[in-house]
């Protein structure tokens, strides 16, 4: 089985490094610096206290050659649907492609793009590049979900992550188990971009906020889904306070950073009152 990581920041880097420690056949794709100091001298992961190394087989998008079976993009949402257009002549039918990206829609963007089988995915994990080669994890935080109709589709992809050892769940409601991730990564991407602060610090400084910006993210996913997320408001403040105090996300990072972010699938899809008037505030900080 061969297998494509597209996209090796935080969370494909991490990925594509365990692909290939664990002897998978994966290609990783990166670009610029990245991507120069992975083919020069393989790629680093940063886990707390420890660390480790492996090789990988790593090029430019735009070098991909061949067919792939299972293809996980881990570029970012805004990135995605141009990204999978480029890369849909190595894949068919038959092929198997999901997204790690943040947001509630990427499978129905992927079922667009390519006629390949897709997945409806998300994945927790606290991690970015550090550096040219080097992938900081923070924690001990990791669960990839996904989950369609067709469950050998499923089970291929079940397969790949039981033989390295990462933990996966595939649950019934993939749709709703988005939701369960989005709410978090919503509320605290839009406030810890908005505060310029790590996500303990929001915990710990603007509780409140935290707590009516995951209700409206809730009652937002009610409407809009029929899905239930209101116990999922205290779950995520209780996350919240687990995490390592100096955890930030990537949104944060990439406003820092003055990168492009995902502030419209993270912030602005969300129309509610407090979520609006977090997030027309952050447009005016966006960088053209």
């Amino acid at each position: 089985m061969k297998i494509a990581v597209v996209g090796l920041g935080g969370v494909g880097g991490y990925l594509a490094a365990s692909f290939a420690k664990s002897g998978l056949d994966v290609v990783g794709f990166a670009r610029g610096e990245h991507l120069n100091a992975i083919q020069k001298s393989g790629i680093t992961i940063k886990e707390d206290d420890k660390e480790w190394h492996t090789s990988l087989h790593v090029m430019a998008l735009e070098e991909a050659e061949g067919y792939f079976d299972v293809v996980f993009f881990c570029v970012k949402s805004y990135d995605l649907a141009v990204t999978c257009k480029a890369f849909a002549k190595h894949t068919d039918e038959k092929s198997i492609i999901l997204s790690f990206a943040n947001g509630v829609n990427n499978g129905d963007i992927l079922r667009q793009c390519c006629d390949a089988r897709v997945l409806d995915a998300c994945v927790y994990i606290l991690a970015h590049r550090e550096a040219p080669g080097i992938i900081r994890k923070k924690g001990k935080v990791f669960a990839a979900l996904f989950g369609g109709e067709d469950a050998s589709t499923v089970q291929s992809v079940a397969d790949i992550f039981q033989k390295v050892g990462l933990r996966y769940k595939t649950p019934q409601n993939i749709k709703e188990a988005l939701y369960k991730k989005y709410i978090f990564i919503s509320a605290f991407a839009t406030l810890t971009s908005y505060y310029n602060e790590t996500i303990g610090a929001i915990y710990e400084k603007h509780y409140e906020e935290a707590k009516k910006l995951l209700t409206e993210i809730a009652e937002f996913a009610k409407e809009k889904e029929g899905i239930d997320l209101f116990d999922e408001v205290q779950k995520s403040l209780d996350t919240a306070a687990k995490v390592p105090y100096d955890s930030s996300t990537s949104m944060a990072l990439d406003f820092k950073n003055a990168h492009k972010t995902e502030l419209e699938s993270l912030s602005g899809y969300v129309q509610k009152p407090f979520m609006q008037k977090l997030y027309n505030e952050l447009k005016k900080r966006v960088k053209e």
